[in-house]
């Protein structure tokens, strides 16, 4: 149950991502700006945590020891996830991008089979291909219902053409993240915590984030200093503390496919967060009666979900010990 909570706190400060996204757009900022600035931000933030706790040096031997593996899902996990959900924000408002990104549910599920987990068994812990949680992803379809009902009444005043920039950036984000996020978790096999990974990903990612400011230089110009400000908020809240909560959320269920699917699930809620901010800070009309519709079936698909995954811990921690016993 604590990777859960942990992984909603993540999503409220995630939704500040989507908030001032659309006020940085509403405003005439780019989206480059918006998607380079916040990496950009968070490295002096993530370097002296690191360096407080002196953690760095570990860190740059990890780097060194793989740089190629390093920049490949660092580049995937952070710029394949950010600039595009930056480019969307272009073309949709913040909180139909919120729940459209939580296409990640099932992104996430669907990558699952791509990776190893630790299973116990009378001889001992084993690493196994990971099964498609099939339960974890009828809840997580519960989930996508509600969202899409919340999305119907403004989806049709969009235009097509908004509705493909607004919808497949956000698609390329959904399996880009989890895919990055599990890939480098993979390499650093708990040697690095998650303060250290999400700087050493910042880092590995900085060519990304370079290459497309002196794009965002050459075409757009410099950003207004009102976005580089609400950049800096972005970078704050959602770059270092809802990223940092995230990530340790999926540390702590490292090893086990459904807990993760069950952490990454909790993100649904960013579509809530979101709706809220855009509601107080941006002044968005009140959302249709079908649109809470879909507020009530996310709670309840993020309850059952949460009631599954509990379920599932306890034959985890469990089935250990009662194989033990018989041996005995």
């Amino acid at each position: 149950m604590r990777p859960v909570l942990i992984g909603m706190g993540a999503a409220f400060f995630f939704a500040f991502t989507f908030v001032l996204n659309s006020s940085m757009q509403l405003s005439g900022g780019s989206w480059i700006w918006s998607a380079s600035l916040r990496y950009l931000f968070m490295l002096p933030f993530l370097l002296i945590i690191v360096l407080a706790g002196r953690k760095l040096r570990p860190l740059w031997h990890e780097i060194r020891r793989k740089p190629g593996a390093w920049l490949l899902w660092s580049c995937i996990g952070f710029g394949l996830f950010y600039a595009p959900l930056c480019f969307a924000a272009a073309y949709s408002p913040g909180w139909l991008i919120a729940g459209t990104w939580q296409i990640t549910i099932i992104s996430g599920a669907l990558l699952t089979p791509l990776f190893f987990e630790t299973r116990h068994t009378p001889q001992g812990p084993v690493q196994a291909r990971a099964a498609l949680p099939i339960k974890g992803l009828g809840m997580s379809l519960i989930i996508l219902l509600g969202i899409v009902l919340m999305q119907l009444d403004h989806a049709g005043s969009l235009s097509t053409r908004d509705l493909l920039f607004g919808f497949v950036p956000v698609l390329i984000a959904s399996f880009a993240y989890p895919l990055g996020n599990r890939k480098m978790m993979e390499l650093c096999e708990g040697r690095l915590d998650t303060t250290q990974r999400v700087l050493g990903m910042t880092i590995a990612s900085l060519p990304f984030w370079l290459l497309l400011s002196v794009y965002g230089a050459v075409t757009v110009g410099m950003p207004s200093t009102g976005q580089t400000f609400q950049a800096l908020l972005v970078a704050l809240l959602s770059g270092v503390i809802a990223t940092v909560l995230f990530f340790k959320a999926t540390d702590m269920v490292r090893g086990n496919m459904q807990q993760l699917a069950a952490v990454e699930a909790t993100q649904s809620m960013e579509v809530l967060f979101a709706l809220a901010g855009e509601l107080w800070i941006l002044s968005m009309p009140i959302p249709s009666p079908l649109a809470w519709c879909g507020v009530i079936i996310v709670m309840i698909g993020m309850a059952l979900h949460s009631l599954m995954s509990n379920r599932q811990e306890t034959r985890h921690i469990h089935l250990p010990h009662n194989q033990r016993v018989e041996k005995g």
